[in-house]
């Protein structure tokens, strides 16, 4: 590897690290919680009595519901990695 291309990965790595790391850094108190629950608390504020026209048909229990979501960013990331290394691969 080039000290070109190696520059070019750690200065990389170092834009991940500081997007992860920079909402922390600037809002140390939020409370950085789903989408979910924002959305019907504010559903709730805006019309307090307001009842959803339609339920989900099956509400998975919260571990089951985190490994899915767990399963889905690991399809996903190996999905990314194949098409990266595949692009890689190819450019040689």
């Amino acid at each position: 590897m080039t000290k070109n291309k190696l520059l070019i990965y750690l200065a990389g790595v170092a834009a991940l690290i500081l997007l992860f790391a920079l909402p922390f850094v600037l809002n140390p108190g939020a409370g950085f919680g789903g989408a979910d629950d924002s959305a019907g608390e504010v559903i709730e504020s805006l019309s307090p009595g307001y009842q959803p026209w339609f339920s989900s048909l099956w509400e998975p229990p919260a571990e089951t519901e985190s490994m899915l979501f767990a399963l889905q960013a690991a399809i996903g990331a190996v999905i990314i990695g194949y098409f990266v290394g595949y692009v890689r691969g190819s450019s040689n």
